[in-house]
Parts: C-alpha cells; structure tokens; sequence
C-alpha cells in the first residue's frame, strides 16, 4: 500500500476508532434522541438552516464511515425536518456518504482486491456488464444486504462513479420515504412501547411490503427491456418447447408431459443424444468388452490357462452397437408420444423468444428449454486438418482395430478410451500438456493411474504439447514440444479427447442476443434461465458440469421453473454432485479433495482405508486402490470422498446420499453392511476416523477402573 493509502486509511480507522473511544454513539441512541428532543427541535426553530447543514455533514459523516446509527437518524430527519425537508436532506446526505465510501473503498482496496480475488469478484463484474444500473438498483430497493456492504463491494467492481450515484439515489428513495414518514410519528413517542400507533404500523408494513413490491416492479421493468422489440403471442400451441433429445432434454419433456402440460420434443439427430449414441453407453459397453480381454489374460490368477490371443476387433464393435440398439427403445420416439409428448424431427430455429421455425413450420411455446449438448474440442493445431483424426462421437464407426493409436488428452474420455484399445490389441501412446492424468484429482490418484498404464503397455508423454502435424511418406506424425525439447511420433490412428465445446451456434441465439460465458456454454441464472426468463438451458451446452446425470438433474428444475415459476421458482442445488471416470481401477469422487479443498482455503482432515485390507477385495483379487474421505476438522462431516478401485463408482453413492442429507461418518459406521461386499470398505474408513477420534482420556481412565475391577 502506497503512502497516500495508508495516509488515507489511518485516517478513516482513526475517525472510527475516536467515535467509539468518545463514546459519541450514544448520540445515535433512542434514549438520548428523546432526551434532547425538544432541545433540538429549538435548535432547529431558531436557526433552521445551519441545523439543517450541521445534520446534512452529520449524516454524510456516519455513511462514509459506515458507523451504526444511520437508520436512527433517518428517523429524527423526519422527527425535526418533516417529511418533504427530512426526505430531501437524507436522500442527498446519504447518497454522498455512500458514494464517498464507495470511493474511498475503491481507492484504497480494489486493486490489491482484484488481483487476489479476482474469480471471487467475477460474478459481480459478470452481473454489472450484464445488468449494468439494474444490478445495483436491485439491491438498492429490496435492503437484504446492509448499505455499507453494498458501498464495499460495488467499490470493488467495474461499476462508474456517476451511474453509482444516481442509481443510489433513486434506490434509496422510497425507503428514505418511510423512515423519514416513520420519523414524525416517532417524535410523539415518549418510549419505545408507545411505538405501535396506527399511523406508525402502516408506515412500517408498506416497509415490510416494500422488498416485495421493488421485486416484482424491477423484474418488470427487467421484463420489458429485455423483450423490447418481440411481439409476444396472445394465444401458443405448446406450453413448453425443448430443443434437443439427449439426457436433458428427455427429462424435461418426460416431466412437462407427466404434469399434463403441451409440451415438443425437437431433435435433428437421433433420440437420446451423445449419452445413448456416442457417449457414456457405448464407451462402457467397449470398457467392459475390453475389461473381459484383460481379465483373460490374467486367468492364471484364478486357477485359468491365460488367454492370449487378441479378440476379433469387429465382434467388439458390433456388440458395442447391439447395446445401444437395446437401450435405444427407452429413448425412442414411440415411448415418448406414448408419454404424451410430440416429437418432431428436424432442425429449429429461434426466431424470438416463443416462437421456433422447424421443418418450414412455426410453432410457439410459452416457455422453451435448449438441451443441444456439446460436441468433440478440436485445437487449432498446425497440420490437424490433414489428419484422418477421430473423436469420441466418431470413432464407433471403426471396423479395425488400430495397430498404433495415438490419443490426445489425458482426462476422463482420454483415459477410458486408451486403456479400451491398449486392452483390445492397439499400441497406445497418450499425451497430455498437464504433468498427470486426471489433473483434478489428488496426485496420489493421478499416479495410481499412470502406473497401472504403464503397466498395460501405454506409453505417456506428460507435459507435452501437440504443436504439429504431418504426413511423411503416406504415414502420421505429431512434433511434441516439452519446454523447447521436440519428439516425434507416428500413429495409424488419432483420438482427440481434449474436452466438448457446448453446440450453441445455428439455432438463433445470436440473433436473440443470449450471452455466453468465457468457456462457451450459455450464461444461465440459479434458475436456468437465459437472458430471457421463458428461455432455459440445461446439460452440457449450460454447464457447469458436462455428466448426463447432472444434465438430468437440471431438467428438473428447468421444467418445474418452465411450467410453475409464476408461483414458484427452484434454484438447481449443485452441492453434491458425483463424478466416476471408468478406467481400472475407477476413479470415483463427490465433493472435496485435497488439491480443492487447499485451493479454497478449507481445512480438513483425511481418513484413509486400503482396499487391500478388506475381505471381498482380497476374495475378487481387487485389493488395488483406496478411499479417502475428507472431514471438518473434530467432527465427522463429510467434505468430500474420493474412491480408487474395483467398483469405484458404486461405492461413491453411499457418500453422496449421506452429504445429501448432512449425514456424517458415524452414520455410515452405525449402518449394517452386508458381508462380504466391498460397500464394506465404507464402513471401514468411518471406523479410521472413529480409531482417529476415540476419547483418549476416557479411554485412560476406562483402564484403569477395569485394572481396579481385576484386583490388579
């Protein structure tokens, strides 16, 4: 902090600190204000006018300095002034208060605030540039938050000065109104009993009513700006309209046409999206193919002679389609109509916010929700285009298997995909920018991983970036770069698994002017609604979380806020949400782990159990692997829970529930669990924390007392 700041800051914290030492808040007391009430409406009779700027610097004074006591004189503003000369001198004292302290907040902390927290303060900034005076307005006329909190914290956004001022003002307006108003009755008063006068209830319920009158004013006003130039249809066909047929969209069709709404189910593809066609049911049917190839090879193991020839590539993928063929039927568009919902296949188009083209036809909605999904990322690497390259959504039409694969991306799709084809017959080689696989989880995990890769025969580049591509000599070749070391690889085939790009263009939200965020998905409020509140979006075009069971997780609440949100509106809970990735062992998680939780600053403690030691592990030969579960430090709430092993995934759920309903660990250790299983090992890792817990000094004294019961 530069001398000028913390000449400045000295001096504010000084101001304060004299305020208290002087004991000067008792002048901001009802007692005092009644003790001297006639003194002061004398002083106000025989100079009016220096009374009134004495009170005006008093109250700029108390704002600025966010000293407790504003409210009190607000109150003897319309006590000694009236209503119209109290109103005009707290509605310009306050605002000048306020917006010194906005500045003097600024000053001193928004840059050194900025660079610290500058994710924290996003939202804000994202809220301002959005809403710009509204944001603000909002907070001005409903008072959930205190006056000097909003001076702190719009101080640290991008918010100017003028448009601070004026909207504080206006904002501040109708409550300065009541107290003012509430304030001549106060001055009949000779206690604080003797509040409850007619005329003072009413003042105080029109405040109490106020909050709710400015929400529903403001969001009409927001309203009518937002569907400024949209002719809205006196009569629709549907009362719901959802674009796309993966997971969320289903949901959201399947809940509109449970609750007997109207409701249009559009798709341009195929019923049931990237989770049924390209995604998690094909990958896991290829996964479990794969898994029985490396199981056969360890046959020994289990009194088998070891299988080594390679199974017939083409069978895996045609069974691989035979599972989605006979999953198909449950997302099908006979099931659907027999729901009571409208499928039409074809593209849509948005041409305002409740009207949709498709297939030549308008049709209109009351409410829509876009579910169109994400799509495969592809880099703009030098050469790429050059390259016969696979995705995720492309690779199930090989008919061969790929003598040398090469895999780009070393997350969750990259990691399942590679051990498939390594365990299938291909020579992989995966290469990640990241020093890790599976750079969200613990480094413990990450490394557990990598081992067993290596192990499988999979060459990592770690720490590597793709910086070209090329064909020399009617082969594949990628140039890595590694802090200035170049390597070269050929392949026969490339996976690309560097992440999905939400499918936002070519619908009309361009046209509509629907605002994204920084990674591409569609900006969307705690009730996912876009920019238009008719207008929602779930799944992996809204984020934040691309898993099919969150995008089911949304539908919910967009249908429900879709059809339902006049009288009541849900905000999408994400404080437990589960995620598995299905490598061997599986990786699964919910919550905290440690990398997360020291980047948030929370403290924990960890309690850990080897599968090695349990049982039915021992039995399966699935002894590889561990589950750590973080807690509030002394007590056994569960912060997150991170699973390594056979059957990862299932296991997680017991977890979930438990943070779900704000069960701790003694739950789960007070629960019977079948034996031998490996859910066990649940029980197990609460009874660490409990071993870790026990009550030392009662334990002492217990052995005592049975020493003195033995005679010993």
């Amino acid at each position: 902090m530069s001398l000028r700041k913390l000449a400045l800051f000295s001096l504010i914290i000084l101001a304060i600190a004299a305020f208290w030492w002087f004991d000067l808040n008792q002048w901001l007391s009802f007692e005092t204000i009644k003790q001297h009430q006639q003194a002061l409406l004398d002083q106000v009779d025989q100079q009016p006018l220096l009374a009134a700027m004495l009170f005006f610097i008093t109250y700029i004074v108390v704002t600025a300095l966010s000293i407790p006591g504003a409210a009190l004189l607000t109150l003897l503003a319309g006590a000694l002034f009236g209503v119209a000369q109290g109103v005009l001198i707290v509605s310009f004292a306050s605002t000048i208060g306020a917006s010194l302290a906005f500045v003097a907040a600024r000053y001193l902390f928004r840059s050194s605030i900025e660079t610290r927290y500058a994710s924290k303060l996003h939202k804000i900034n994202q809220g301002i540039n959005q809403d710009g005076a509204f944001y603000l307005f909002s907070l001005r006329l409903i008072p959930i938050f205190p006056f000097f909190l909003i001076n702190l914290v719009m101080a640290l956004s991008q918010l100017r000065l003028k448009t601070y001022y004026w909207v504080s003002q206006v904002g501040m307006l109708p409550a300065t109104i009541v107290y003012v108003n509430a304030g001549t009755e106060l001055a009949k008063l000779n206690s604080l009993s003797g509040i409850l006068s007619p005329s003072l209830i009413i003042a105080f319920s029109l405040l109490a009513l106020l909050p709710y009158f400015s929400k529903a004013f403001i969001n009409r006003l927001k309203r009518q700006r937002v569907y400024a130039g949209f002719s809205k249809p006196k009569r629709f066909d549907n009362n719901l309209i959802v674009i796309g047929a993966g997971a969320g969209g289903l949901v959201s069709a399947y809940i509109a046409a449970t609750v007997k709404a109207k409701v249009s189910l559009i798709e341009k593809h195929r019923m049931g999206g990237d989770c049924l066609n390209t995604g998690c049911v094909p990958s896991k049917a290829l996964i479990r193919c794969a898994k029985f190839a490396y199981q056969a090879k360890q046959a020994e193991r289990f009194g088998y002679p070891a299988q080594a020839q390679l199974p017939d590539f083409g069978e895996v993928m045609a069974r691989v389609k035979q599972v989605i063929a006979e999953i198909e039927p449950h997302d099908s568009v006979e099931r659907y109509q027999q729901l009571g919902v409208e499928c039409i296949q074809g593209e849509a188009y948005i041409h305002s916010p409740w009207e949709i083209e498709v297939n030549g036809q308008r049709i209109t909605s009351q409410n829509i929700v876009i579910a169109t999904g994400a799509r495969p990322a592809v880099p703009p690497i030098p050469g790429l285009s050059e390259i016969d390259y696979l995705s995720s959504d492309t690779l199930w039409q090989l008919e061969q298997r790929p003598e040398q694969l090469l895999v780009l991306g070393g997350g969750p799709i990259g990691c399942e995909l590679s051990q498939s084809f390594a365990r299938l017959g291909s020579r992989v080689t995966m290469v990640e920018m990241a020093e890790h696989l599976l750079v969200r989880e613990d480094d413990e995990v990450s490394q557990l991983i990598e081992q067993q890769f290596r192990l499988e025969g999979i060459e990592l580049f770690l720490g590597w970036k793709a910086q070209a591509f090329e064909r020399e000599d009617g082969r594949s070749k990628v140039i890595l770069d590694k802090d200035g070391q170049q390597h070269s690889l050929y392949f026969d085939k490339l996976i690309l698994a560097l992440g999905r790009v939400a499918n936002t263009q070519g619908f009309g939200l361009e046209q509509l002017g629907i605002q994204h965020n920084n990674n591409g998905t569609i900006a969307v409020n705690a009730h996912l609604q876009t920019k238009y509140p008719n207008i929602f979006a779930v799944g992996d075009v809204a984020g934040p979380y691309q898993f099919t069971h969150v995008a089911a997780h949304q539908a919910w609440y967009a249908a429900v806020n879709a059809l339902f949100g006049a009288v009541k509106k849900f905000k999408a809970d994400y404080r437990v949400i589960p995620a598995a990735t299905y490598t061997h062992p599986e990786v699964a998680r919910v919550g905290l782990n440690e990398q997360l939780a020291k980047a948030q600053g929370i403290d924990y403690e960890v309690s850990r159990y080897q599968l090695a030691e349990l049982d039915r592990a021992i039995a399966d030969g699935a002894k590889q692997g561990f589950i750590k579960v973080l807690t509030v430090p002394g007590k056994d709430k569960i912060l997150g829970a991170t699973i390594v092993g056979e059957q990862a995934g299932e296991l997680l759920a017991e977890f979930s529930l438990a943070m779900k309903h704000n069960l701790g660990l003694n739950k789960i250790l007070g629960t019977i669990h079948a034996y031998p299983t490996m859910m066990e090992a649940n029980k197990y890792v609460a009874g660490e924390w409990k071993r870790n817990h026990a009550p030392q000094k009662v334990l002492h004294y217990l052995s005592k007392y049975f020493a003195w019961s033995r005679g010993a």
